[in-house]
Order: structure tokens, then sequence, then C-alpha cells
């Protein structure tokens, strides 16, 4: 199972997930206040929630998840590759999510006379999961072929 490269594949994506899950996504500043969106709200800098974030949350959450699951189906590999499927289409869904809520997060402090805004790294976690997705599903499918040409041989 841990010998797999479809399985590093899946906890990194897991680990990049969790990073997302806790780190502050973007920050945004004016006239004297800061404010930073997080997973599951946008605080200001006393952390008091200004606005709450939960399905982003709860859909990084779930995403952060699903490759978990995913690598204890080893024996089902196209079970696998549709939950692969499924984990791409939770990672777009967040990352626009994400530019939704950095949008509005920029309303909130566009009425400030004086405002200013910025990405952290971890924003750009859930596009490089995709990419490990796209790479866990593509390795999985290898595996198929390859079981499918040795039981095609015998």
């Amino acid at each position: 199972m841990i010998q797999r490269i479809q399985t590093l594949y899946l906890l990194v994506i897991t680990a990049l997930l969790a990073v997302t899950l806790f780190a502050r996504l973007a920050w945004f500043g004016g006239e004297g206040s800061e404010f930073g969106l997080y997973a599951f709200a946008l605080k200001d800098a006393e952390g008091a929630v200004l606005h709450s974030t939960a399905y982003l949350g709860i859909l990084l959450s779930l995403a952060a998840v699903v490759p978990l699951v995913t690598i204890f189906l080893y024996r089902r590999r196209m079970l696998q590759i549709r939950l692969c499927v499924v984990e791409m289409v939770l990672l777009v869904g967040s990352a626009v999510m994400e530019g939704i809520y950095y949008y509005l997060g920029c309303r909130v402090v566009s009425d400030l006379p004086f405002h200013t805004q910025g990405v952290g790294v971890a924003i750009a976690l859930p596009v490089v999961s995709l990419l490990f997705a796209w790479l866990a599903a593509r390795a999985i499918f290898r595996d198929e072929l390859l079981v499918r040409g040795a039981d095609r041989i015998r």
C-alpha cells in the first residue's frame, strides 16, 4: 500500500490541505486595522469573526478526508480513480470559493480611505493539490492497466 507512488501523492494532498485549513489564506489592511482570511472565518486582528466562511472550511475538510479514504481502497482501483475525480472537483470548487471569499474580503476594506491586501502561500495549495490528484489518478490507472494485462496473459 505505502510502496505505491499514488499513496504518496494522496498523502501529500492531505498534508497540503491540512496546512490550508489552519494557515492564513489572505490578509487585508486599512486605516490601522488588519483582517485575515482563514478557512472558517474572516477575522480581525483580535481574532473576532467578521464573516463566516464555514462553507469553504467544510469543503476543504472534505477534500482533505477523501484522499485518506482513497488510500485504504487499494484493492478497488476503479473506485479509487472515481474518488480522485471527485477530489479534483472538490479542489476546483475550493479554489473558486477561495477566490470569491478573497473578493468579498477586498470589499470589506474597500470602504476605508487607505487599504491594502495580500495573499498567503496557503491560498495556492488547493491548486497544487489538484496537480497531485491528477498524478494519483494517472498512477492508479496505470496500475489497473498493468493488472488487466497480467490477467490477459494467463
